[in-house]
């Protein structure tokens, strides 16, 4: 079970970037994912969770309106389009299952990626 984030980078207020989430090693469609992020000397926090279908999502009152998360079941992909970024959304974020994962003989959380990290800064 992997989770490789990419897309991240320096942006200036009121930019925009999107990020991506390519998973691997089980079902991807078959569970819900979430988008997370972690700000220096901050505990990390989840901003957005979408559906297996991505016809529901939920996002952190911080980010409402601004970011929209969506997925690709055919390419395993989870996206998060980030508008409107302000200093404050500056962290390294990262996607993963918020569930218990079954693939096989694996059970478990799957491990955190390595994240990319957003940088909002004039």
């Amino acid at each position: 079970v992997q989770f490789v984030e990419s897309g991240g980078g320096l942006v200036q207020p009121g930019g925009s970037l999107r990020l991506s989430c390519a998973a691997s090693g089980f079902t991807f469609s078959s569970y819900i994912m979430s988008w997370y992020r972690q700000a220096p000397g901050k505990e990390r926090e989840s901003v957005a969770t979408i559906s297996r279908t991505g016809g529901a999502t939920n996002y952190a009152d911080s980010v409402k309106g601004r970011f929209t998360i969506s997925r690709d079941n055919a390419k395993s992909t989870v996206y998060l389009q980030m508008n409107s970024l302000k200093p404050e959304d500056t962290a390294v974020y990262y996607c993963k299952s918020p569930t218990v994962i079954y693939s096989g003989s694996y059970v478990g959380m799957g491990n955190w990626g390595k994240g990319t990290l957003v940088t909002v800064s004039s």
